[in-house]
């Protein structure tokens, strides 16, 4: 993978950002965290790493891989030794065989040139009966933009099927972050994203994006290092057939086990 600043298209700590963005950002943490209760976690791909802290409150253990060296450099500046934090590729995991217990990846598989090798890797480390969670921005939610650098994006129905030609069983789809596109705001907002988006005008860095969320979104907060447990609006993903489009959802999420 060439070098990238990942950065520019990330939710670096300091940004300015809406309030749906922060419960979001704390509903999937809040989600992967019922699954991490005692268990040693790796995520990979964290960013600038908010949702460690809220890991690590019920995992036994938890280990952080970041490709990219400026978001690794604000994470370990805040977490210290709490965190185990390593520079190192998704597609290329440095670890043993059966190493963790649960391996997250949020809203990064569309940067990842072939994720069929993180998946192969991740089954590779997980033990039996360990979960993945992979939760990435839903392509066939009708506002849908890509970001820059990004290869490809999944549907849920899609993570189901690269899950399971890689083996993984029992997988579940789940949808987070319902569309407002029915309320008259909602509509006004989607047509002006929607003309954005086709004319080429629709800003390309998170700090490009900060004024056009202000217009549309109200105040803007500034993204803390960690997210704190009880600050924020709690909105549980919600399961989701695996039989037809999901279009309602601005997020999907798939959760999968190795077999025992």
């Amino acid at each position: 993978m060439d070098t990238i600043d990942f950065s520019q298209v990330t939710e670096v700590t300091g940004n300015r950002v809406t309030g749906e963005q922060l419960s979001r950002m704390y509903a999937r943490y809040r989600f992967a965290s019922d699954y991490c209760s005692g268990a040693d976690v790796l995520e990979t791909a964290f960013g600038s790493g908010q949702g460690l802290g809220l890991l690590l409150s019920s995992a036994r253990r938890v280990v952080g891989v970041e490709y990219d060296a400026g978001l690794l450099k604000n994470a370990k500046d805040h977490y210290g030794s709490r965190v185990e934090l390593i520079h190192g590729d998704a597609m290329d995991l440095p670890f043993s065989e059966e190493d963790f217990d649960v391996i997250i990846l949020f809203e990064a598989i569309y940067y990842l040139s072939d994720p069929t090798e993180f998946v192969e890797d991740a089954y590779r480390i997980l033990r039996k009966n360990g979960v993945i969670i992979i939760c990435t921005a839903n392509r066939e939610w009708s506002d849908f933009n890509p970001s820059p650098h990004s290869f490809r994006y999944f549907s849920a129905r899609e993570l189901q099927g690269l899950l399971e030609s890689s083996g993984f069983k029992d997988i579940e789809l789940f949808g987070q972050c319902r569309s407002s596109a029915g309320s008259v705001k909602g509509r006004t907002v989607s047509l002006i994203k929607r003309a954005a988006v086709k004319m080429g005008v629709m800003p390309k860095t998170m700090k490009a994006k900060s004024l056009y969320k202000r217009i549309f979104f109200g105040r803007l907060v500034e993204l803390p290092p960690e997210l704190q447990e009880g600050v924020y609006t709690y909105d549980p993903p919600v399961t989701i057939p695996n039989d037809k489009p999901c279009t309602d959802y601005k997020v999907v999420f798939a959760v999968a086990r190795k077999g025992g």
